[in-house]
């Protein structure tokens, strides 16, 4: 017969449910009612210059825009003066009564420009001691000029922190509202607590959503900036693998021809040296490594729709064809060669053949109906390119097409591979330029 044992743990007697979800719950809203309005609650900070790079305020002039970054702070010296003049005139007051209940008014008020949250306990403060001063009875517990100076407090310091904030502001508000007229409202005619929790929950609620769409402009501002970013980064690696593509043909070759000719080398010497067979072993071995190992780079590189190109790589002396398809495609461009012409390694004949088909395709979908000019200079240290459209004719019945950024990143990355120099930008008469310097090394006749 077997006997089983059941254990039940059971809560000590008086425990306070320290990790219950109501605990921490409560824990989290006192702690976010100290943070808001207890700590450092008078603090040191001045309210901040109005920003003037908005729609209306960049139409404005340099002095204006200047004077209107100080418009808020004209606005709460605006809303005192009113609190000063309604608490002065309202009230059986004398004439130092009412000046005393206009100052203590206008006072909160002016604080919120140098500390928010204090005045928000200033305005606490001060009501009763207008009611004191004055003798109001007829409105309470705010009275006249105490009720537009606490609604002018919970809109401005609501502006100047947080939401949450104006939610404590409020319940505050509304928990002086009734304590006041629970306990000292005997005898008072007049209760304006409902007034003052409807006006100020419209203007608190009002404000909160201005912060809400604030907040999310900004995190979509945001999200834009990286995303443009990360657009950029692609784009890059696009071009970048596109380039490793096309110049893989051109290197490909030729390992390919220095693998076969290390093989057939020592068929061409009669009785070759046994170090001499091992040699060109060692060569051909190497050039076939480094062959495999290129092709494999390729196929990492390689989109899953790539499909290897038929033809070689293109170079300067296809550059009547290009000409002639942009020709039909409608662009009238002419070509000019200047220096002597000469066979230029294939990445700078591939990258310059490239360089000029995209400052081509650029001119037919962003200046369509303008002409074109093709300068290709063979110097000493390398090759010049230069690719000049002209403005957009104004009888032009086709509309500039936008472009996605790749024709300009790909030709940086061409002339960076290969050490060049490069510059695009707008030409005088309203069209666009780019020059291109690719660098070629100079090789002595007597060291070929």
């Amino acid at each position: 017969m077997t006997e089983t044992t059941q254990t039940r743990t059971v809560p000590p007697a008086g425990g306070n449910g320290a990790g219950s979800p109501e605990h921490r719950l409560a824990v989290e809203t006192l702690g976010g009612l100290r943070a808001d309005l207890f700590h450092d609650a008078f603090a040191l900070r001045p309210m901040p210059p109005m920003s003037t790079d908005g729609p209306l305020t960049r139409r404005l002039p340099d002095r204006i825009r200047a004077r209107a970054a100080r418009l808020p702070h004209a606005m709460v010296g605006l809303a005192a003066l009113l609190a000063f003049f309604i608490g002065t005139v309202s009230g059986p007051y004398a004439q130092a009564q009412g000046v005393l209940a206009g100052a203590l008014c206008a006072l909160p008020v002016l604080l919120t420009l140098v500390r928010p949250v204090g005045a928000f306990w200033a305005s606490m403060a001060v009501h009763p001691v207008i009611a004191v001063v004055g003798g109001v009875w007829g409105g309470w517990p705010w009275a006249p000029g105490a009720f537009v100076c606490h609604l002018s407090v919970l809109v401005i310091v609501a502006i100047r922190t947080r939401p949450r904030t104006a939610v404590w502001m409020w319940c505050l508000t509304a928990a002086y509202g009734f304590v006041m007229e629970s306990v000292l409202g005997a005898g008072h005619y007049g209760n304006n607590s409902g007034p003052m929790l409807v006006f100020s929950a419209f203007a608190l609620l009002v404000v909160c959503v201005w912060h809400v769409r604030r907040d999310a402009r900004q995190e979509v501002s945001a999200q834009q900036t990286v995303t443009a970013h990360e657009r950029s980064r692609r784009t890059l690696l696009e071009e970048r693998t596109t380039i490793a593509r096309e110049l893989h043909d051109v290197v490909a070759h030729h390992m390919s021809v220095v693998a076969i000719q290390a093989e057939a080398a020592p068929y061409r010497v009669e009785n070759p040296p046994e170090e001499l067979e091992r040699a060109f072993a060692t060569i051909r071995e190497n050039a076939v490594a480094a062959l495999t190992e290129l092709r494999r780079v390729l196929g990492v590189v390689r989109a899953e729709d790539y499909e290897a190109p038929d033809a070689p790589q293109p170079t300067l002396a296809d550059l009547d064809g290009l000409l002639a398809n942009v020709r039909e495609a409608g662009l009238d461009v002419e070509r000019t060669v200047t220096g002597a012409v000469r066979e230029l390694p294939p990445g700078v004949e591939l990258s310059a053949y490239r360089i000029v088909q995209e400052a081509l395709s650029n001119t037919l979908r962003h200046a369509p109906g303008a002409t074109a000019r093709v300068e290709v200079s063979y110097v000493l240290g390398g090759l010049g390119l230069r690719v000049v459209n002209g403005p957009i004719p104004p009888t032009s019945l086709v509309k500039p097409s936008p472009g996605a950024g790749h024709g300009l990143t790909g030709m940086r990355e061409r002339v960076a591979m290969l050490n060049g120099a490069m510059t695009a930008g707008p030409a005088g008469d309203g069209g666009y330029e780019v020059s291109v310097f690719l660098p070629v090394a100079v090789v002595d006749e007597d060291e070929a």
